[in-house]
């Protein structure tokens, strides 16, 4: 499972790139009750999504030359120019390399082999998010390719996961997990389907899955796909924002 003592390899940070941000922040505080703070005027208009004071999440505008609205994961390193260079060498692509943002870490942006984008936070100042798989906060994370086997590799390089098939139902989930113990996991690999693009998905833990997926209609966004029980697990949706930016939220059962 997520938490918020960050490993190398585990999700520590999470952000949304949006051509209007202005707009972002009014769909997402309608949706979630996130606040947003803006990270001062040096920082371009990125700035953070809070509940209560404790951030969780982020948001900036587009940069990239025909860049979509999404959001980006990014997992925790010890070294982003040591994952960069590992990244080249197991067959992925540097977006763009790594650079310091002010004194609270650094960054970088890659593609897999398959070709779902991510990136890699190596914190100082800023540690990652503060909060996490509660309501309002990051809860899962799920990589989206078109041959899940391809890039088990890749991952196990350049993060160093321990990937595992967990039956599920009559299926087999793929999870990727920091280390050797199960309750380690952060993460799913699930084949494309047909048509759709690689991505990374990520999961927002809600209170009412159904309700949120109702509340993002009226606030101009979309369902992919609408509530959707997985046993065991809880219920999901799969939701995009009125830019268009996919993401996902679930009603996990009790522990």
């Amino acid at each position: 499972m997520l938490t918020t003592h960050y490993v190398p390899g585990a999700p520590n940070w999470i952000d949304l790139g949006s051509p209007a941000v202005d707009d972002s922040v009014a769909f997402y505080r309608g949706l979630f009750g996130w606040e947003f703070r803006s990270a001062g005027p040096g920082a371009g208009g990125y700035g953070f999504f809070q509940l209560g004071g404790r951030t969780v999440a982020a948001a900036g505008p587009l940069t990239g030359e025909g860049a979509s609205p999404a959001w980006t994961v990014y997992f925790q390193t010890a070294d982003a120019d040591a994952t960069a260079k590992a990244v080249e060498q197991a067959g992925g692509t540097v977006r763009f390399p790594p650079s310091d943002v002010f004194d609270k870490g650094r960054m970088a942006g890659f593609s897999d082999p398959g070709g779902a984008e991510f990136a890699v936070w190596q914190p100082a100042a800023t540690r990652g998010l503060d909060l996490v798989t509660e309501t309002g906060s990051l809860a899962w994370t799920e990589l989206y390719v078109a041959v899940p086997d391809a890039v088990r590799a890749f991952y196990r390089t350049v993060l160093d996961w321990r990937i595992t098939d967990m039956p599920f139902g009559d299926a087999t989930y793929v999870m990727a997990c920091t280390g050797d113990d199960p309750d380690t996991s952060m993460a799913g690999i699930m084949p494309l389907q047909e048509g759709d693009r690689p991505h990374w998905l990520a999961y927002f833990e809600v209170a009412d899955c159904d309700g949120v997926a109702a509340r993002a209609r009226e606030l101009g966004g979309g369902v992919v796909m609408p509530g959707t029980d997985a046993e065991g697990v809880g219920r999901f949706a799969v939701l995009t924002d009125p830019h268009g930016a996919r993401f996902a939220v679930i009603t996990s059962v009790a522990a």
